[in-house]
């Protein structure tokens, strides 16, 4: 029984001295990041497909059970659409990935907010034209597909025919209350604003949340993802879920603390591994 957890990056301006050792090599920061975590999003990708080395790299750093949620380049998503046309790209992204082995959990498929109930046909086509040894998971955002009952089962049969996941980005305890920051007004502006939604469709649900700047409104307002989760823990699906807030300062301990809400309502759930301890400030910092 596991519960995977993560943020939006593995490495971020706020984190090093307080969840990651201070002045480390970049190329050593997402190994300490999954001590704190055990998933992340993979959103590099969705603006350039990285090298295999790099990649190589990611693998070494992480053990075999962390999950990468990995977003298709932007190209395909928004700029093709899912066109054929954009095939080569897909295929090029799978070669480089293919270092990360098992720690490919999904495929993400982000769809802008113009990609409606029309487009649905190239979803589906897309969907089938893509292997089957990846598994994929689409976020939606157009209203349609949460407002419309039609809509919304013809997307959950598209996405029933490959047993691909819908990813909810729950953004309602952001826009339950006027922004109070510089961050929280930016996300504001960029946000989609959707309904909740909780239906798993697959044995690997993921959840984006996004909280508040202030930690008590994040918290109180992932109270309903407690118990979704630990209902689909007791049906014995797997799921993902990434914490945001509009300014990250504090992801990685807010990823804990849900995983930890969740695991003290179901006491068999794996636990997170411990964190990397950070050296003290007057001794020198070492990798090994």
């Amino acid at each position: 029984m596991r519960l995977a957890v993560g943020c939006a990056m593995w490495t971020h301006a706020k984190w090093p001295g307080r969840f990651l050792p201070p002045q480390l090599p970049a190329g050593e920061r997402l190994r300490a990041y999954a001590t704190w975590c055990d998933a992340v999003e993979g959103n590099t990708t969705f603006y350039a497909t990285p090298s295999r080395a790099a990649v190589e790299s990611w693998a070494r750093q992480t053990p075999p059970g962390f999950r990468f949620v990995v977003k298709l380049p932007k190209t395909v998503t928004h700029e093709r659409r899912l066109g054929p046309d954009a095939d080569e790209q897909v295929r090029e992204l799978l070669a480089a990935a293919e270092p990360l082995e098992s720690r490919a959990h999904a495929l993400w498929v982000q769809l802008p907010g113009s990609f409606g109930p029309a487009d649905l046909g190239a979803l589906s086509a897309f969907l089938h034209r893509m292997p089957r040894s990846f598994r994929y998971a689409v976020e939606v955002r157009h209203p349609a597909f949460f407002t419309d009952a039609r809509a919304e089962r013809l997307l959950e049969r598209v996405l029933a025919a490959v047993d691909a996941e819908w990813v909810p980005f729950d953004t309602t305890a952001l826009f339950a209350a006027p922004p109070t920051s510089d961050a929280e007004r930016d996300a504001w502006t960029k946000k989609p604003r959707v309904p909740r939604r909780a239906r798993a469709l697959t044995a690997h649900p993921i959840v984006r949340y996004l909280g508040r700047d202030a930690t008590e409104r994040t918290v109180a307002g992932w109270r309903p993802w407690v118990d979704t989760v630990a209902g689909w823990l007791a049906e014995g699906r797997s799921p993902t879920v990434f914490v945001h807030t509009p300014d990250n300062a504090d992801a990685p301990a807010l990823a804990r603390r849900f995983h930890d809400e969740v695991r003290a309502r179901v006491p068999g759930l794996e636990p997170l591994p411990e964190p990397m301890p950070l050296p003290a400030e007057d001794e020198p910092l070492t990798l090994f």
